[in-house]
């Protein structure tokens, strides 16, 4: 199997990483992508600072072809959007993050053009009133 470009989209940016398919799942470079995401993978597991999530029974998380992105969206508790055609992917943010902002009534903030192209960002309408129309063509 020969190593192809896949993007991952995460936080905001956009990170090139080499990825193989088995047939069931988007594997991505071990290294580069637990470097991009901030987790080194340790004895007791994934860790990230203080934390660290046990891998062991989880062994088709990581092999020689890379880490199951799928699997490790669920490990970490994350969304994963895959485009295996495209070769793109966007992981979202922890779930636990999601509840609590939904729970406090406050949307998620983010910015996008309109249709002359001019940028808007939601948080420089806090207190206002604000329609969203969002459309897809599937």
């Amino acid at each position: 199997m020969t190593p192809t470009p896949f993007t991952l989209i995460e936080e905001g940016r956009s990170i090139e990483i080499a990825s193989s398919t088995d047939g069931t799942a988007v594997r991505l470079a071990t290294g580069p992508l637990l470097e991009t995401l901030g987790w080194t993978q340790k004895p007791e597991g994934l860790c990230k600072n203080d934390v660290c999530i046990p891998i062991a029974n989880r062994p088709d998380l990581i092999n020689e072809q890379g880490v199951d992105l799928t699997a490790l969206g669920e490990v970490l508790g994350r969304p994963v959007a895959i485009d295996a055609d495209e070769a793109a992917a966007s992981m979202g943010s922890a779930t636990e993050a999601h509840g609590a902002q939904l729970a406090g009534g406050v949307a998620a903030d983010f910015t996008l053009p309109d249709l002359s192209g001019v940028e808007h960002t939601l948080s420089d309408y806090r207190g206002k009133k604000v329609l969203l129309i969002a459309y897809a063509s599937w």
